[in-house]
């Protein structure tokens, strides 16, 4: 693997200190964007100074960042629901599409409807997209399969397809993301999918907290499970109704909860306090009109503060990172560098992948972007994809044509 020496960048954004899990958003402006260079040796960051003898990558006018990694995502599905968006906007809530068999049971018919290499080729093209954007870690999600077999093919199929893109891949079971019809409620749901949550693929268990899925008392049960098999519990919470999930996913040790576009203004400061992250998704939150997220009150009082897309076919078909910060900083009033943290180190905390990915330090993992512009311009310029370079494992796997030049 030939060495590279990224050089004369305007910024290389590094961690306030080597070693942190995680930045609070509070600390987020300890971050350091010092102009400099970045040198891989192997598979692996050799250091911050030009190395003479290796691949020159000229990076003037450039921002050098960690590879973005995107936490929070519904891969492997199949097939879209574009007329369900319409349905939305003319007014139709998220709910009573649900209800009217939308939603997550239309994702099920068409992953029930569509063969293996066609799920695994969209998943392949999807993965392909976020490349080109600087995603070079991300999540799967099982969800949409609604009986035990086709939640563990979801599994088995996203094992898959971690061996086949050049991304890093974790995988979490969302067993419980809605009621199929022919259970008799939730308990005999969770009775039946429960083995799952020992799949080998499985580093995470989740589920969607809402008033047309799964209640308190299940989620308390997901944690149960969760400890009881070595995973991590996720949770999908206060999306669209406040159900006071977050003091329930706290109690029983949440690796994370996600939305949190209706979170109750008590819960704010003991989740900011907790070592939990607060995994926000502004492409969901602008797509289905929902509330904004407290995302200033989160970084304000100290949350471990994640960005993600939430790709998924219904509520958040976006497959960019840089997209999503452009929408956090906007509407959460975020600043870059609190963007950046956001969808880098704690995302890879989220993970449990923050010892390797996240940050741009000696010994980690060489999974590096680099940006055409400095960062402040990922937001500002919102639509533009600012990726010029991805660097993934110390190998160059993607270089937007206009950018070439920058290869010696």
């Amino acid at each position: 693997m030939t060495p590279l020496s990224l050089e004369n960048a305007a910024q290389v954004a590094r961690p306030p200190r080597d070693g942190l899990p995680y930045v609070r958003l509070d600390r987020a402006a300890d971050v350091v964007l010092d102009g400099g260079a970045l040198a891989t040796d192997g598979d692996r960051i050799a250091g911050f100074a030009a190395d003479a003898t290796a691949r020159r990558i000229d990076c003037t006018g450039c921002a050098v960042i960690p590879g973005l990694v995107d936490c929070h995502t519904h891969l492997p599905f199949a097939g879209w629901r574009a007329e369900e968006y319409a349905m939305k906007v003319a007014g139709r809530p998220y709910e009573e599409i649900a209800r009217a068999g939308g939603g997550i049971a239309s994702s099920a018919r068409a992953f029930a409807e569509s063969g293996d290499d066609a799920v695994l080729a969209q998943a392949t093209a999807l993965t392909r997209e976020m490349l080109r954007h600087g995603t070079t870690s991300f999540e799967t999600k099982s969800g949409y399969g609604l009986s035990v077999d086709a939640e563990r093919r979801a599994l088995d199929l996203a094992a898959r397809l971690a061996r086949e893109v050049p991304q890093t891949v974790r995988s979490t079971a969302l067993l419980a993301h809605a009621i199929p019809a022919d259970y008799a409620g939730a308990g005999a749901w969770l009775d039946a999918v429960a083995p799952l949550a020992a799949h080998d693929a499985a580093t995470a268990l989740d589920i969607y907290v809402e008033s047309v899925a799964f209640g308190l008392d299940d989620l308390a049960r997901m944690g149960e499970l969760a400890r009881a098999n070595g995973r991590d519990l996720r949770a999908h919470v206060e999306q669209f109704s406040t159900m006071r999930s977050v003091p329930v996913a706290l109690e029983h040790g949440a690796r994370s909860v996600d939305h949190l576009a209706c979170l109750h203004p008590d819960d704010l400061g003991p989740l900011a306090a907790a070592e939990c992250a607060a995994v926000l998704l502004p492409g969901a939150e602008v797509l289905g009109d929902e509330h904004v997220a407290p995302g200033r009150a989160l970084a304000d009082a100290g949350a471990i503060g994640v960005l993600a897309t939430d790709l998924n076919p219904g509520t958040s078909p976006v497959a960019s990172l840089p997209l999503i910060a452009g929408l956090a900083v906007r509407r959460y009033g975020w600043t870059p560098r609190e963007a950046l943290v956001a969808m880098t180190l704690n995302a890879a905390w989220v993970l449990r992948r923050h010892e390797d990915l996240g940050s741009l330090e000696a010994g980690k993992r060489a999974d590096v972007v680099v940006l055409d512009a400095p960062l402040e311009h990922v937001p500002y310029r919102f639509g533009h994809n600012p990726v010029a370079i991805v660097i993934v494992g110390g190998e160059i796997v993607h270089v937007r044509e206009d950018q070439a030049w920058r290869l010696a």
